[in-house]
């Protein structure tokens, strides 16, 4: 047995397990340190995974060699693509997931990744010399050493859970807190504090009454979230349903709200603003009279669902006595009540971009410990850590993702430079280039730079030079064939666009609304030929070269945009000033300047407290 890795991961959730497999993969001997070995990458509240903006995130880890887009695929009961209404910077892919399948297949690629161990135990405490990381303690006495370490504890730290008056030590329902690690790392330097999420109530499908419910269908088309061919949606597809609250289903929850945790006083933490419990829904917008649920379910076979939007730890008795009065569940069986949780986290602009720490040197932080909240956040997170802390262990230079680049690099860099002072989570309003980063191209974003590294297969790279050239050659070609009026009027009527007065590039007919390249292809007998080239990913090629031709002049200008803003990236700043002996600055600025020592001027302006004239200030002193 080895005693002695490269890099230890601590926790084998979202986190955790992207972490421990990009920095195995990459070459670096690595051990996946969990309390279950039979709970890795636990769905711990929602068996769902992309969204708004989240499914953007899996997208890039799939590019970058990431796994959770695969699990996601292989594991779909439903899929949908988001926002198919709006242009193809908001469209959000998101799968529901086979509970027990996702956490089985990733148990099936943790095990059989070369240079990747498992050790079953609780972490109590890491082993340092000179603010520098050497290894982990366990419960068990073991002693495990290494040249990093990446923590991903989630819920788990001094974790308490609540469900009304009752109170209960736990990380997840029916599984232990851990201990010691907040303890020690605030004697380390580390500021800490409390964040408090929930989940809502599980309910057994066998006792809901469908037909009081609005059905919703997943999409039968060509979307998924990975790039690799032979990954495939093989599971049963599956609807969702949606019910609604009533004034009488919420004057049964105002009732058990003297005994809510979230307002006696129980819970002094904070909790998401966008994944509000029922309990507080009902108090913050008290003027609707309804609010929308949507029951999910949790497997191809089980009769257990999900309650979205019925987040809640209030009485048990409260929950059920509210859930009865919503005509679907006028009988309903529960498996368990919604509960909130208390847990530790850390500031994360503690954290350089790398998140590796800046009090102590190769240890990591990553998921939930930063005050994060969803599986994509995490598992971007922890696939970044994973990629630094090989880097650090054999060299390199720091794998960092620009604002521009991608919205894992969003996050971080949002992290780093704000902090939170609530759960955070990635929408798409968070980022500025959103047109550049959308979930259709994330391998043409991100697949060289992770080929670079050693992450990225050859296979992968192939298929993204594959594609490109196939997209180039259906740009050329549009951009060359000329399109006469009077042949192509009659069908232009036909589908009730307005006529040509004159010949056009067949490109120019393209940048129409409701015009795509499948639809001209039924008339122009040349493009139909050159389509049916395509061997493989056909559909998806044609959808990137189409959004590509409509929003060339938005991709073009948000390009230019974003360049500028890189050149100020490029002025690096960190370790190069004494801001509070820069009396021109604002107090503001030189406290919190001093605090983050941001890397960039880019990022320094990014700082809140940090105006304009503050960044002209360190511009003139640079000489620029």
């Amino acid at each position: 047995m080895t005693f002695n890795y490269d890099i230890i991961v601590v926790g084998a959730g979202h986190a955790g397990c992207e972490a421990a497999v990009a920095a195995a993969n990459l070459g670096s001997r690595t051990l996946l340190i969990t309390m279950d070995m039979n709970k890795i990458a636990q769905m711990s509240c929602n068996p769902a995974v992309g969204g708004i903006a989240k499914g953007q995130i899996v997208r890039e880890i799939d590019a970058l060699g990431g796994q959770t887009g695969i699990v996601s695929d292989k594991t779909a009961i439903q899929f949908r693509m988001l926002n198919r209404s709006k242009g193809p910077a908001m469209w959000s892919p998101r799968v529901q997931s086979d509970r027990m399948k996702f956490i089985g297949t990733w148990r099936e690629i943790i095990e059989n990744t070369p240079n990747l161990d498992m050790w079953q135990d609780m972490v109590t405490g890491l082993l340092c010399r000179n603010s520098t990381v050497t290894g982990v303690k366990t419960g068990m006495g073991v002693e495990f050493f290494s040249k990093a370490v990446i923590l991903t504890n989630g819920t788990f730290l001094n974790g308490l859970i609540h469900v009304g008056k009752v109170q209960i030590g736990g990380g997840r329902i029916s599984e232990p807190a851990s201990f010691g690690m907040t303890e020690q790392l605030r004697e380390l330097g580390f500021s800490t504090d409390r964040m408090k999420t929930g989940t809502p109530v599980r309910i057994d499908a066998r006792t809901v009454d469908f037909s009081q419910l609005e059905e919703q269908k997943g999409d039968e088309d060509f979307h998924k979230f990975s790039y690799l061919p032979d990954v495939q949606r093989t599971l049963k597809q599956k609807s969702c349903w949606i019910a609604y609250t009533s004034e009488e289903v919420h004057e049964a929850l105002r009732e058990g709200l003297h005994d809510s945790p979230l307002y006696n006083g129980q819970i002094q933490s904070i909790g998401p603003r966008y994944c509000p419990s029922i309990e507080t829904k009902i108090v913050t917008f008290s003027d609707k009279t309804s609010h929308q649920l949507f029951l999910e379910p949790e497997g191809e076979t089980t009769h257990e669902c999900y309650l979205n939007g019925f987040s809640s730890s209030l009485p048990l008795q409260t929950q059920l006595n509210a859930l009865q009065r919503i005509p679907a569940f006028r009988n309903v069986h529960i498996f368990r009540p919604g509960y909130a949780i208390e847990y530790d986290f850390f500031d994360p602009r503690q954290l350089d971009p790398t998140l590796e720490t800046k009090p102590v040197k190769n240890l990591f932080f990553a998921g939930q410990i930063n005050g994060t909240t969803g599986y994509e956040e995490a598992a971007g997170q922890g696939l970044i850590a994973g990629i630094n802390a090989h880097i650090n262990c054999h060299g390199g230079d720091p794998f960092v993702l620009r604002r521009d680049e991608a919205y894992i690099g969003v996050l971080i860099d949002d992290l780093i430079t704000k902090g939170v002072d609530e759960p955070y989570r990635m929408f798409t309003s968070r980022a500025e280039y959103r047109i550049l980063l959308r979930q259709d191209n994330a391998d043409e974003r991100l697949t060289k730079k992770a080929y670079e590294i050693g992450l990225a297969t050859n296979e992968r790279l192939q298929l993204l030079n594959r594609k490109e050239e196939k997209i180039a050659e259906i740009i050329d070609f549009v951009c060359n064939f000329s399109i006469k009026s009077d042949r192509i009027n009659p069908f232009l009527e036909h589908i009730g666009t307005a006529p040509l007065k004159h010949g056009v590039k067949l490109h120019d007919l393209l940048t129409r609304p409701h015009i795509d390249l499948s639809l001209m292809s039924l008339e122009v007998t040349p493009l139909k030929e050159l389509l049916e080239t395509i061997d493989e990913r056909k559909e998806e090629i044609i959808e990137a070269a189409d959004i590509q031709i409509k929003y060339n002049g938005y991709i073009k200008r948000e390009r230019t945009m974003a360049d500028k803003i890189t050149r100020l990236e490029d002025i690096r700043i960190k370790d190069k000033f004494n801001y509070n002996e820069i009396q021109s600055l604002s107090t503001e600025a030189r406290q919190k300047l001093t605090k983050i020592n941001p890397e960039t001027i880019a990022q320094a302006s990014r700082v809140p407290g940090v105006s304009p004239n503050d960044i002209s200030v360190l511009l003139v002193l640079l000489g620029r």
